[in-house]
């Protein structure tokens, strides 16, 4: 895998940092359920000196249900809000059953997704935020036989903690992947049974 990163233009900051290239070894390290796509996309260049990007795509047969980002965040001299010097940016959406929109327990169940799935692979964090939105979508008129629709989006944003080498930062990769497939409904992948990065052609890339 491949991961794009870049310095903010006009932060003054020079040669990539050597926590970050750990950083973004670690990434590479990251094994995702094979219905997840893993890609690398272009980082936002205006919130931190340096940052790296990866979008996900969940298909069921053939079918996208889910889709999501993580953006890795790194401020050599640390960040005060963040409590650290990395974090990480997370968005996930998924489609979910129209019923479930109603649910007034959807948006708690959905945030534990995330902090059950950080916990199951091991991974600690701190400053955690984030929010949950879930949309319907009825039709009406000329489009009445339409089946109503309903998605489940989740935003979140951590500060992982790593070591110096950021050994554990692959953890909370494939805790977001297990996060985008508990929210398309996959059940666990049985105890044992190895997960494999399913990579799709990359579009243009740069390494640091």
């Amino acid at each position: 895998m491949v991961v794009h990163s870049q310095g903010r233009p006009g932060s003054g900051v020079g040669e990539t940092p050597v926590a970050f290239t750990a950083a973004l070894e670690e990434l590479r390290r990251a094994r995702v359920r094979q219905e997840v796509s893993l890609e690398e996309m272009p980082a936002p260049q205006r919130i931190a000196p340096f940052s790296a990007a990866l979008s996900a795509d969940v298909e069921v047969d053939d079918d996208e249900v889910g889709t999501g980002r993580l953006i890795l965040l790194h401020e050599p001299a640390g960040n005060d809000v963040w409590q650290g010097t990395f974090r990480l940016v997370a968005y996930a959406r998924a489609q979910i059953d129209p019923e479930l929109v109603n649910d007034p327990l959807l948006g708690e169940v959905a945030w534990t997704w995330l902090t059950d799935a950080l916990t199951a692979h091991g991974a600690t964090w701190r400053a955690a935020s984030g929010t949950v939105t879930r949309v319907a979508t009825e039709s009406f008129g000329q489009m009445d036989d339409e089946p109503g629709t309903a998605q489940l989006e989740i935003r979140a944003s951590w500060t992982p903690d790593v070591d110096d080498d950021q050994t554990s930062l692959h953890t909370h990769v494939e805790a977001w992947g297990e996060l985008l497939c508990t929210a398309v409904g996959l059940p666990p992948v049985p105890e044992g049974v190895a997960a494999f990065p399913q990579r799709r052609a990359q579009r243009s890339s740069t390494t640091p």
